[in-house]
């Protein structure tokens, strides 16, 4: 698995944002199979900064209704990164 396979996408929301500007922690979506080790060295290499800690959340998936069809959500899994003091990520600040 790449590090690119480990990271797929930024979460960028509302509370992400406060998360970004008063904590300096930013949240990715990531491959379920993938654990803190390998999410920190991934984020580390791909923005080459240093994360001091990683947490992680399972999200499940959930039955859902469209009509008289039902289909399931994709299960994901996200990660927010606390970042080391004197450390960004320019991405999260252009968008």
């Amino acid at each position: 698995m790449t590090v690119y396979d480990i990271v797929k996408k930024p979460i960028i929301t509302e509370k992400t944002e406060l998360l970004r500007r008063e904590f300096n922690r930013y949240t990715f979506e990531v491959t379920p199979k993938a654990n803190k080790i390998q999410i920190k060295k991934a984020v580390e290499e791909i923005f080459n900064v240093k994360v001091e800690s990683v947490a992680t959340l399972n999200i499940k998936s959930v039955v859902k209704r469209h009509g008289a069809k039902l289909y399931n959500t994709q299960a994901k899994k996200k990660a927010v990164v606390k970042l080391a003091e004197g450390n960004t990520i320019t991405y999260f600040q252009n968008v």
